[in-house]
């Protein structure tokens, strides 16, 4: 089940890529680079901080193989019919989920504290968008207000977990669990706009009136 998860995740990530460079005029090449890097530049980071030797996607080549497919199979598909730009958003709302996850459960099978497992789950799930973004010239997701509740679902959706596995482990079905609840949370925060509250800067105070 987990294996599966890993490459669902690549695929989906990997599908965000090439959406992202679909308004870029991005060659097939350049549209299979973006797609590997947002499917595997997250979990490449965690393993390295881990010191994972090799990476995941060098240990076991069949990522790069599931990421390119999904790819080149998005690619073609956008040239036979538009795609909706909500369909990013959705698709990377399903890397995320999944990565964040994935992320921390291997940070935790690894030993890492459960703070620092958390970091690296969050980590897993949004640096390879990041480094898409990126590429293509724009503001990273993660860094921008209209997007809704990104990193911090991932947060949250992770802290869950780790609160669950301490007070009923079932590693199964918490799993699913903390997936969904990073799904169902961002993707709500994209239908009703949620946000964080925002520090503004205050007024600048009135001057009195002169006599």
């Amino acid at each position: 089940m987990q294996y599966f998860f890993e490459h669902f995740a690549v695929a989906v990530s990997a599908i965000s890529g090439v959406l992202a460079g679909k308004d870029k005029r991005v060659d097939l090449f350049g549209v299979v680079v973006l797609a590997l890097v947002t499917a595997l530049g997250g979990g490449t980071i965690r393993d390295l901080a881990l010191g994972c030797r090799p990476v995941f996607w060098i240990k076991d080549p069949t990522y790069i193989y599931t990421g390119t497919g999904f790819a080149l199979l998005a690619f073609f598909v956008s040239h036979l019919r538009e795609l909706p730009n909500r369909l990013l958003l959705i698709a990377d709302a399903f890397g995320l989920a999944l990565f964040t996850q994935i992320g921390l459960e291997k940070s935790l099978a690894m030993d890492a504290t459960q703070p620092i497992a958390i970091v690296l789950g969050v980590v897993t799930g949004v640096a390879g968008g990041m480094i898409r973004d990126v590429l293509v010239g724009e503001i990273p997701l993660v860094f921008r207000q209209e997007i809704y509740l990104y990193a911090t679902a991932a947060l949250i959706g992770a802290a869950l977990y780790v609160a669950l596995e301490w007070l009923i482990p079932a590693p199964s079905t918490n799993r699913l669990i903390g997936i969904a609840s990073i799904l169902v949370l961002r993707l709500a925060a994209i239908q009703w706009k949620l946000t964080l509250p925002i520090l503004e800067e205050d007024p600048p105070p009135s001057t009195p009136p002169k006599d």
